[in-house]
């Protein structure tokens, strides 16, 4: 008679957790639209989510703290001309965030610590160089202000958002749209999924495919699930991949392991109604007195619904082996140094205290002025045949005044910003 051998894992016992009915998030407008990405992005500080606008494209940026019924006059980030498609928070500036668009643009915006009072509608800095929308972005794990975009042009760029520029433009490897694409550990390499059916492991700043043939898998799980996409979300720390369908009701977890059939099931999480996305925490931003390895926001069409996965332990100590180092806030490299063929692994954390967010820093984006370029010398044409009266000094004279009234702007958006931050710290103080 044979004794089916158990296979030990600390992580066997994983169970999923709904949170209380006071600490959800109520009453948001959740998109409409039928786009494969999470719709919602969150980090230590804030919950982002991609709602319903009329006149454009908008996202809503929570408190993690603001839970319960959202106001519906609450502000909201607005600024693109058509809906937005996917949205990324910095990993190395828990303030900034990326969003995509119909529009074929890309905005990177800042995000104060307290509730602004209207919408913010200036980003820092809009990204232009697709010919089709934009539906996927994320940024470089550990290279500062590196973002990649994929669009329906079939292209994918790298910006350096320090710049606003896009240094990589690999627009001739894809023949078809893109589906999905994730930097690796250090950023050194890109994996893309691809309507054609083929999985791409491409060297970007070389411009060349590193692998392409995945005819025989390691593993094949056949998965009981919706015609909807799935949501992959990978955990390096404890080496655990989440996998949720859109349109499913069910999170299942596999333990990936260096040892052959390498993939092992753990569980599922099953609840009665479905997801319409879903938002990943950072490893930084979860309780680490709770055993807590993982934490989901599950958007509903109307609200959503944080879920913590929990590791049973008896023990109040902190759990060194649950919680290893784990990527920080500080970046290891500059946009310039990985462009220029560095790699460098994240830096990594101790959650052993548990994590404290840093304060707001800004992002700072150095653009060439197009107006500092002077005219180009020789024969110009003349405006004499329109009788418009321009000329030289005409010219040079409109350009000082845009000058001087962009310098007026800019002060007065200062001014604006300080009284606001004025508003917030009398507001607390008489809390």
């Amino acid at each position: 008679m044979s004794r089916r051998v158990v296979r030990q894992s600390k992580f066997r016992h994983i169970f999923g957790q709904p949170v209380k009915a006071d600490q959800m998030y109520e009453d948001i407008r959740v998109s409409k639209i039928t786009w494969d990405s999470s719709f919602c992005a969150v980090n230590p500080k804030f919950f982002a989510i991609i709602v319903e606008s009329s006149g454009g494209g908008a996202f809503m940026v929570l408190p993690l703290a603001k839970t319960g019924r959202v106001d519906k006059n609450h502000p909201t980030v607005t600024g693109h001309t058509a809906p937005v498609l996917d949205i990324d928070w910095c990993p190395h500036n828990d303030n900034v965030i990326a969003s995509a668009s119909d529009d074929t643009t890309i905005m990177v915006w800042q995000i104060p610590d307290y509730t602004p009072v209207r919408s913010i509608t200036e980003p820092i800095v809009t990204l232009e160089g697709h010919s089709k929308r934009v539906g996927i972005i994320t940024w470089h794990p550990s290279a500062r202000n590196i973002l990649l975009s994929a669009g329906g042009d079939n292209a994918i760029i790298i910006w350096n958002v320090g710049t606003g520029e896009a240094l990589i433009n690999l627009d001739d490897i894809h023949s078809d749209l893109i589906y999905s694409v994730c930097w690796n550990y250090n950023g050194s390499l890109i994996t893309t999924t691809c309507k054609d059916k083929k999985v791409r492991v491409i060297e970007p700043r070389k411009r060349e495919i590193v692998a392409k043939n995945f005819d025989d898998p390691i593993a094949l799980q056949e998965m009981d699930t919706s015609n909807g996409v799935l949501l992959p979300f990978y955990d390096p720390d404890s080496n655990i991949v989440y996998l949720c369908g859109k349109g499913d009701s069910s999170i299942r977890y596999f333990e990936i392991t260096a040892e052959a059939p390498f993939v092992h099931y753990l569980s599922t999480y099953s609840s009665k109604e479905p997801q319409r996305g879903m938002g990943f925490m950072p490893k930084r931003g979860l309780d680490v007195s709770k055993c807590e390895i993982a934490r989901f926001y599950k958007l509903h069409e109307r609200k959503c619904e944080p879920i913590i996965m929990i590791v049973p332990r008896k023990s109040d100590l902190f759990q060194d082996d649950l919680y290893p180092d784990t990527p920080g806030p500080e970046p290891a490299l500059e946009a310039e140094e990985w462009f220029s063929g560095q790699d460098a692994d994240p830096l990594l954390v101790s959650l052993r205290e548990g994590y404290v967010p840093i304060k707001n820093r800004e992002l700072k984006v150095t653009k060439k002025n197009i107006l500092d370029n002077k005219p180009p010398s020789g024969p110009r044409r003349s405006y004499s045949s329109c009788d418009t009266g321009f000329s030289r000094v005409t010219l040079e004279d409109l350009l000082d005044e845009i000058k001087s009234l962009r310098t007026t702007v800019e002060s007065q958006e200062k001014r604006i910003s300080n009284l606001e931050n004025q508003l917030h710290e009398l507001s607390n103080g008489t809390d």
